[in-house]
């Protein structure tokens, strides 16, 4: 069975960045759309609502309102790999973070921060903001 794995996460200190990566452990067709989720610590994991970016396969980016303006995130269609960038990380990033695949496509913005529309999950990776 494919899944996704991610790489990347770590300990950094406030202000700092990260990059995380997340590529297919095998063959899979084409993915749609790829998203980052998380779950902080102590919090119930809720794929609809802990959407931290998604990407459309034609590079149309959506973003949490917390990480807005300080996460990037991009897809290598060719490989199905996502990426996500963490810049002027916060305490209250912290979290493990998960990436997550669909070989759909979805006009709506909405749909596309919507967990259950995700059929690939990887293992997730730790990201812990700390001084």
């Amino acid at each position: 069975q494919v899944h996704l794995v991610e790489s990347g996460g770590g300990l950094v200190q406030p202000g700092g960045s990260l990059r995380l990566s997340c590529a297919p452990s095998g063959s899979i067709f084409s993915l749609g759309l790829m998203g980052w989720f998380r779950q902080a610590p102590g919090k119930q994991r809720d794929p609809e609502r802990d959407l931290v970016a998604s990407i459309s396969s034609g590079g149309t980016p959506g973003y949490a309102a917390s990480v807005r303006g300080r996460f990037s995130i991009s897809m290598d269609n060719a490989k199905n790999t996502a990426y996500l960038q963490m810049d002027s990380l916060k305490p209250e990033d912290t979290a493990v973070y998960y990436c997550a695949g669909s070989r759909r496509r979805f006009p709506s913005a909405r749909a596309r921060m919507d967990g259950k529309n995700y059929e690939y999950w990887g293992q997730g990776t730790q990201v812990t903001v700390s001084s």
